[in-house]
């Protein structure tokens, strides 16, 4: 009778196999060995792989799947670093950069104590250490093509400093490339009222650089202690720049007047409807881009510390009415200390702003202001030092 035992099973120890190598081993199924899939790659013809690429797959005869993953990801990764490269062209375009000053617009006349115009002198250097000591105020205005409103502008802001306890001031005009004698109506008001030879100094730009160009190039060639920018209207009732220099003696480095508290007055109720509705759209446009500090940017009314002078101006860009928003900016990204303080204003006739045109060139300069920070397109500073004057 057979027997149905199982056969005894052998414990006798297999002779063991030698290691395969990497180059050895068997890959898993659907892969290709890396040596195999580069060169599979390399026999491909460039439209082959994209046509593979762009119908979502490659034959694993061929390339294996890996090849899909890479394919892929270098196709998403292109194409983002082409519309990078794109945005960028794109704002570098709109962007601006300023040109460098004239010599002659580094100089300034003024009134002499016989009454005639003095020869040009040299201004400060920007960059350089300009600050007198005497002087607590320096008052910059920018100036073009403004005979008409001058006059009054100046009338009230000389009396407002020589009634100013204490203050020591100056007063630099910056002609923006006028053509109807502004400069010389700014030096017969300095006769006629007998201001005192340097303390009212008139620099004149070969050719008009825009509101925020002429601001720029004044507050870096100020003097005083406390730099005040004020527009030529007279809009702004000066007698605030006091108010102004409390905040900035309270721990502000930056004081901006503002008019936010006066929206539903009078005095912006009765503007234009189409005047109001632009001013809402731009307001619009700065929360959608992240200026929320401060409510009113474009009032022509800021006084700066010299130190946020130093930390501000040597950066801009814009020249035109938005400027003041590069402004905030640049404060925001350096951690100025803004303050915004109410101001009285009433609205003065003679606006050179054109609405529509100028509204959408400031909406085209918002957005490369913005953008050309975060990209690097524009330099904060905070990546070099600013340019210093050499010494003569």
């Amino acid at each position: 009778m057979a027997s149905n035992s199982t056969p005894p099973k052998s414990f006798a120890t297999a002779p063991s196999s030698p290691p395969l190598l990497p180059s050895q081993a068997t890959p898993p199924q659907g892969l290709l060995p890396l040596h195999e899939l580069l060169l599979s790659i390399s026999q491909k013809s460039p439209q082959e792989l994209v046509s593979a690429l762009s119908l979502g797959f490659v034959s694993e005869e061929s390339t294996g799947t890996p090849l899909v993953v890479a394919l892929a990801l270098a196709w998403v990764v292109g194409a983002m670093f082409l519309l990078l490269f794109v945005v960028y062209i794109g704002v570098y375009a709109i962007a601006h950069f300023p040109r460098k000053a004239e010599p002659s617009e580094n100089t300034y006349v003024t009134v002499t104590p016989s009454g005639e115009v003095s020869e040009p002198r040299a201004l400060p250097r920007p960059g350089a250490h300009c600050e007198d000591e005497d002087i607590q105020i320096s008052v910059v205005v920018p100036a073009y093509n403004e005979v008409a409103r001058l006059g009054v502008m100046l009338e009230e802001t000389v009396r407002v400093l020589e009634e100013w306890e204490g203050a020591a001031w100056e007063i630099l005009i910056v002609d923006d490339g006028s053509k109807d004698g502004t400069a010389q109506t700014a030096l017969e008001f300095a006769r006629e009222r007998g201001i005192a030879e340097d303390a009212f100094r008139v620099c004149r730009l070969v050719k008009n650089r825009g509101k925020g160009g002429a601001v720029t190039h004044g507050m870096q060639r100020a003097r005083g202690k406390h730099i005040l920018f004020a527009d030529a209207d007279g809009a702004s009732k000066f007698a605030d720049a006091q108010k102004l220099q409390a905040a900035l003696q309270g721990g502000a480095e930056i004081a901006v007047g503002s008019r936010a508290h006066l929206v539903n007055t009078e005095a912006v109720v009765k503007r234009s409807f189409v005047r109001n509705f632009m001013m809402h759209c731009l307001h619009t446009l700065l929360y959608v881009f992240g200026v929320r500090s401060v409510g009113d940017t474009q009032c022509g009314f800021k006084m700066f510390t010299r130190s946020a002078v130093a930390r501000i101006f040597p950066y801009m860009h814009n020249e035109g009415w938005i400027f003041d928003v590069e402004v905030l900016i640049l404060a925001e990204r350096k951690g100025v200390v803004v303050a915004e303080v109410p101001i009285s204003w009433h609205e003065v006739a003679g606006s050179k702003v054109e609405l529509a045109k100028d509204s959408v060139r400031m909406a085209v300069d918002l957005v490369a202001i913005r953008s050309a920070y975060a990209l690097g397109i524009y330099d904060d500073g905070r990546r070099r030092r600013p340019v210093r004057a050499k010494e003569e």
